[in-house]
């Protein structure tokens, strides 16, 4: 994608379990421009947060490696480093500056010793070179910019004395601290009760759409994605099988796992509506295969309707169905 902010090809991330080398993520190509959102989707262990961790340079040290590929990010100063191979200083000056993430469970990602606004406070001394009082006011007017009432008393408060919403504003705060290219969003409202996460969604897009940032959404909630994103990338044990704009995508999936995760979501009314016929709600029949134990071939073949043995041959390629549109799946025409 030209002048995008996140490019990543061929991306190919392992750990290294007992001497040997098990794929967690493969030939991952992704690329994201500014103001854009692109959701990453898909059931656990499909490889998403790996992918972040990949991204970020947090992946388990001596465990985890990226393998094979690139991952290139354009910085605030316009030039375009790639982050495979920086050394852990050179990543540390990126990170919270130029890309910034925002995790699933604040309360982990939150220093309980420490209060709020000195949390806040420290990438902005660290990063822009700020005195202690100016970063300071910083943080209390991003706690305010968030939306969480009274910054100046709550910036003095420690996470625990905060509620989950407000801890998740906190974390939100911190990543846009120095106006990162590119932010990171890893489930962030999958610990929030429905109101607090329309909130957070809501609170996200508005300052996305103010400071025209490249996201990379995780999540395996398919509403969220509707309401986020505009492209999506669905992975399935490691790799990318479906990619495209969201309506395209939601409209007409050309990938069956797509198709079955779409069929999945329950509908208002659903529920009764088939347990008075006596069914069941629609399922994904079967698991996703270990990682360690990949079938040869597509790795959802033993899960699909579709599969022949010309599936289970060869690993099929992401082939191009429709401009912007990408599918892994040799009978992509039939889904």
């Amino acid at each position: 994608m030209k002048d995008a902010v996140l490019d990543i090809s061929g991306l190919t991330t392992t750990f290294t379990i007992g001497g040997r080398a098990i794929p967690a993520v493969q030939d991952l190509d992704l690329a994201i421009a500014a103001g854009e959102t692109v959701a990453l989707v898909g059931e656990s262990g499909s490889g998403k947060s790996v992918t972040s961790l990949s991204i970020m340079g947090l992946l388990p040290r001596r465990v985890g490696q990226v393998a094979a590929g690139s991952i290139r990010l354009r910085c605030k100063s316009g030039q375009t480093t790639s982050l495979t191979g920086l050394d852990p200083e050179s990543l540390r000056r990126l990170r919270g500056n130029d890309v910034a993430m925002v995790f699933q469970e604040p309360m982990t990602s939150l220093n309980p010793v420490f209060t709020v606004g000195e949390q806040i406070a420290e990438p902005i001394r660290i990063h822009l070179g700020k005195s202690h009082r100016s970063a300071a006011a910083d943080a209390v007017r991003l706690l305010g910019e968030v939306g969480i009432p009274d910054p100046e008393r709550r910036a003095k408060q420690y996470p625990h004395e905060l509620s989950g919403g407000m801890r998740q504003r906190v974390t939100i705060a911190m990543a846009l601290a120095c106006d990162p290219q590119l932010l990171i969003a890893d489930e962030p409202t999958t610990a929030l009760d429905v109101t607090i996460q329309a909130q957070i969604l809501t609170l996200m897009a508005k300052l996305q759409a103010e400071r025209s940032m490249a996201v990379l959404f995780i999540t395996h909630n398919l509403g969220v994605v509707a309401e986020i994103a505009d492209r999506v990338a669905v992975m399935y044990a490691g790799r990318i099988v479906e990619t495209g704009p969201v309506q395209d995508v939601f409209d007409h999936p050309r990938h069956p796992y797509t198709k079955g995760l779409l069929r999945s979501v329950p509908k208002l009314g659903e529920a009764a509506q088939l347990k008075a016929q006596g069914r069941d709600l629609p399922t994904i029949a079967g698991n996703v295969p270990s990682l360690r134990h990949l079938p040869p071939g597509c790795a959802f073949a033993n899960r699909c309707e579709l599969a022949t043995e010309s599936c289970r041959a060869a690993v099929p390629v992401l082939e191009e169905v429709s401009s912007g549109r990408h599918a892994r799946c040799i009978r992509w025409r039939e889904v």
